[in-house]
């Protein structure tokens, strides 16, 4: 029976060794917390690292024991591991350059070569517990090599990954040395998502300058799959801590925390220790509040948790520090002895003692530098139970997408945040609750178990466009069936695309000449008289005339305005008039003008704007303009538009390559038929196929293609392979 697996770089335990023996605590982490439910099912499985370094052999066993009846399997990591795989690479070189911070970050080798390492660790692991028709749904950013590898080992499994943390732009993306490896890891899934349409769109590009690969929509075509790219704003269990807020237990603690706090307002900062959170600019801003609103001394106090992480590595002990230093500067500054500016906590707290703050906090302060997500305001807002309270948000948290009703600022305009304190302070409850009211309304709907649902239903959506549109390889079984068809038939056709099935796309077109070995493999193919070869191009009929004009093939050119046949001269399928021509070659011509490296190729019944030596991106960007643009025009008229390989072609709605071969099936008997393309164009030459025909497709994305294979080589392979066959009887020649 197939099963979800859960992949992530930890456990949704907490496993902790005391006196000699194992103690495990549960996660009260969002991922933990959303998860939760599914994992515990049938028997679906959460893998990862159970927290704790584990070498003894008895131990491991023993663990192992222990999590099988909770639905977990544990991945042993050493403490080198640990160090160089989740201290090193993961948090010193990946989470710096994701969250804008690239000049803290370290390009080691050896922790590149760990990364790798336990990445494989983890997918020897999931191989060893998975079937291949398991979902398999892979976590965050310590494992952005692990797709790819589960995708050798598991080649049918459906594979989804979701990154919890920012995606950067290009520009700092390509600062990694391992920028392209790590791209390659990630698109061995069907499904990657992210929190935001920016992180999306950040991968996005890098995909296409980095990998070359383009996309449309969100989907990426890989040469030999496709897969989707989306955005998933992840959100909380809201009803728990709503209910959390109402319990007793909350309201007593609360009780004691304001008692012991004599300000009118407070406001509330909670953050793990982490030089992406801005706590170091939110003390300063907090302190040039206090200087330009003398009247709100002693009658606000910021109440600041943080949350101890990491503080023996250089860069978070010198936060540390600072932060210290300058809550000591500030108190030192403003304290007297019945008020204090700032209540500083350095360490964790219960939900139950969080959801005290956040009942009693006027304002909430959470002004990430750069976040992911960020689930303390969404925490906060559900905890809001009388709808009165306000938050100050950072537009550099993924949350800001969502909860527009809150304050937003920019976390390095200082004034401005100063403002938007001032401003909270002050804000009529009856604003707040407005505020509250919709924002709470959005939490609920869209909560953690919204995310999980979006997420798997996407993910099985993905699986089923991919088998609905998918090829089959043609391997030698598939061969042997095809070889004894073209033995049998007494009348065979052959339609074979140039471009990228007989010959390599080229940069430049010109230099996709016909080689000698091509030209003799169609001469000898068409030398039998049993067979009548055609090879169809969108290339103008005089380029096609002066390569192949003398080699004894049918041809077809212009997407099939043109066709000659070997006894004949050049005929054209249509006699439309060219008049749209000169209002469509303007719009060309402008793109021409904005895009460097473009230019136009004019044939007797279509337009071509080629991008081939455009700069990588920026073509592509300029081509989905142009397309964008020429189908509103081409809407009522009878023009069509082909976004084709490296180029967009306008042609008249008549022409097709499809139409153009129904030609050579309604003038010449066929027991035997092989369609051979490539692009998009030709998925019209395989929906005119009679449907005994031997579709193929080179490449393995989306077609409507029977079959596949990777490569021209392949191709001419197939055909060589074909050609040595010994024929069963006297040939009949095909009038």
């Amino acid at each position: 029976m197939a099963k979800l697996i859960i992949v992530s770089n930890r456990l949704p335990i907490k496993l902790q060794e005391k006196e000699g023996e194992l103690v495990y605590q549960t996660s009260e982490g969002g991922l933990a917390t959303g998860l939760g439910s599914i994992y515990k099912e049938g028997n679906n499985l959460w893998i990862g690292w159970p927290g704790l370094v584990i070498e003894e052999q008895h131990k491991q066993q023993k663990i192992i024991h222990d999590l099988q009846s909770e639905n977990m399997y544990p991945v042993f990591l050493t403490e080198t591991e640990i160090k160089e795989f989740y201290e090193g690479f993961s948090n010193e070189t990946l989470w710096p350059t994701f969250h804008y911070f690239s000049q803290y970050a370290i390009y080691e080798q050896q922790l590149w070569e760990t990364y790798m390492a336990v990445n494989q660790k983890y997918c020897d692991e999931i191989v060893a517990q998975a079937e291949p028709e398991d979902t398999i749904w892979v976590h965050d950013y310590q494992l952005l090599l692990l797709p790819s590898m589960l995708r050798e080992r598991l080649p049918n499994s459906t594979i989804g990954f979701f990154q919890h943390i920012p995606f950067p732009s290009y520009e700092v993306f390509r600062l990694l040395p391992w920028r392209k490896e790590i791209l390659e890891g990630m698109l061995g899934s069907d499904l990657i998502g992210f929190h935001t349409y920016d992180d999306m769109r950040h991968f996005l590009s890098s995909v296409n300058r980095i990998i070359g690969h383009g996309s449309m929509h969100g989907w990426i075509n890989t040469g030999t799959r496709s897969l989707l790219v989306d955005s998933f704003p992840m959100g909380i269990d809201y009803d728990k801590y709503a209910a959390v807020a109402a319990s007793e237990e909350v309201k007593r603690r609360q009780a004691i925390y304001q008692a012991n706090l004599n300000s009118q307002k407070i406001i509330l900062s909670i953050d793990r220790l982490d030089y992406s959170k801005g706590i170091p600019q939110r003390l300063l801003a907090f302190e040039l509040f206090l200087e330009k609103y003398p009247e709100f001394l002693e009658k606000v106090t910021l109440v600041m948790l943080v949350v101890p992480s990491r503080d023996a590595v250089g860069k978070y002990k010198e936060l540390k520090e600072e932060v210290d230093e300058l809550v000591g500067r500030i108190n030192g500054k403003y304290s007297n002895i019945n008020w204090n500016p700032i209540q500083y906590f350095y360490r964790s707290y219960p939900l139950e003692t969080l959801s005290a703050f956040y009942r009693m906090a006027d304002v909430a302060l959470v002004t990430p530098m750069r976040d992911g997500m960020n689930l303390v305001c969404k925490e906060f807002v559900a905890s809001k139970l009388d709808k009165r309270g306000v938050l100050i948000l950072s537009e550099m948290a993924g949350a800001s997408k969502e909860l527009s009703e809150a304050l937003l600022i920019n976390p390095n305009d200082i004034n401005q945040l100063v403002d938007a304190i001032h401003k909270a302070l002050i804000m009529p409850e009856e604003e707040q609750e407005q505020h509250m009211v919709l924002m709470q309304e959005s939490l609920r709907r869209y909560n953690i178990h919204h995310w999980v649902s979006m997420f798997m239903d996407r993910l099985s959506y993905v699986k089923i466009k991919q088998l609905s549109l998918a090829t089959s390889y043609l391997d030698e079984a598939t061969f042997h069936e095809m070889s004894d068809a073209y033995e049998t038939a007494s009348t065979r056709l052959f339609f074979l695309e140039y471009d990228g099935a007989l010959v390599k796309y080229s940069s430049k077109p010109d230099m996709a000449r016909p080689d000698a070995e091509l030209i003799e493999l169609l001469s000898r193919l068409n030398s039998d008289p049993k067979n009548k070869v055609v090879v169809v191009s969108s290339r103008e009929k005089d380029n096609m005339q002066e390569w192949l004009g003398h080699v004894p093939v049918d041809l077809v050119a212009e997407h099939g305005v043109w066709i000659k046949q070997n006894s004949t001269g050049w005929q054209t399928m249509m006699s439309l008039m060219d008049d749209w021509k000169s209002d469509i070659k303007l719009i060309l011509d402008l793109y021409v003008d904005r895009t460097p490296g473009s230019f136009i190729e004019e044939k007797e019944y279509s337009l071509v704007w080629h991008y081939r030596r455009v700069e990588t991106g920026l073509g592509e960007l300029r081509a989905r303009e142009l397309v964008s643009h020429l189908n509103f025009l081409a809407s009522n008229s009878n023009l069509q538009v082909l976004d084709g390989q490296m180029a967009v072609e306008v042609k008249a709605q008549e022409v097709s390559k499809g139409r153009a071969t129904a030609h050579w099936l309604n003038q010449y008997p066929h027991e035997f038929i092989v369609a051979i393309g490539d692009d998009w164009g030709d998925e019209d030459i395989f929906k005119a196929m009679p449907r005994d025909a031997y579709t193929i497709k080179v490449g393995n994305s989306y077609s409507v293609a029977k079959y596949h294979v990777d490569s021209c080589g392949e191709v001419r392979s197939l055909l060589s392979r074909l050609l040595q066959l010994k024929a069963s009887e006297q040939p009949q020649e095909m009038s």
